[in-house]
């Protein structure tokens, strides 16, 4: 069984729709045990850090995702959440990923960066046949660091995805990107 975690972040009916379209079945819930059960767990997320991780933090679902050894993966604002610290109304993260996220300048850049992409340098098992041109929509990005696995370019180079052990995070939106994404989630769901 696969399980998307619901939680006050927007998003995650496009990823069920998503994962549908590939033939892959899941069930959206915030019940820790259908979640601790699960085969693949997907953290998707639209909003604001601070909301999402007060609500996470409520319900214990920060410790719970932080404890799974199953396959794990972050999609955009889940996957900032997944790092230590955000610029965003100066949200501590989980702490997974040994990165922060920022915000990009504004005035400099138009932000939110929305469209399409390169996702570049990629490596790890979730480009495995993937063209790496992906849909994006954020405000906030993650530095790159140790745990890089892809870069993109929007006025500087960020992590477009982040990898350590069990989990995985994208800044795209897979559910968005047509034949990239779904090679990316059928990819994820091989693991």
């Amino acid at each position: 069984m696969n399980v998307i975690v619901q939680y006050n972040a927007g998003n995650i009916q496009s990823v069920h729709y998503s994962l549908a379209r590939i033939g892959a079945e899941a069930t959206v819930t915030d019940d820790p045990a259908l979640i601790r059960s699960a085969e693949k767990v997907i953290f998707p997320g639209v909003g604001e850090a601070s909301t999402a991780m007060g609500y996470l933090r409520e319900r214990g679902l920060d410790t719970l995702l932080k404890s799974l050894t199953q396959p794990v993966l972050g999609i955009c604002l889940g996957m900032q959440l997944m790092c230590l610290h955000s610029e965003e109304n100066d949200t501590e993260g989980m702490g997974i990923f040994g990165t922060r996220v920022r915000r990009f300048p504004v005035g400099e850049l138009k932000v939110p960066q929305i469209g399409w992409n390169k996702v570049e340098d990629t490596k790890g098992a979730l480009f495995n046949g993937a063209t790496p041109y992906c849909y994006f929509v954020h405000s906030y990005y993650a530095d790159i660091c140790a745990e890089t696995d892809a870069v993109t370019e929007y006025g500087r180079k960020f992590s477009s995805a982040l990898h350590k052990g069990n989990f995985y995070g994208v800044q795209f939106h897979p559910e968005k990107s047509a034949e990239a994404g779904e090679d990316i989630l059928r990819n994820f769901l091989k693991l």
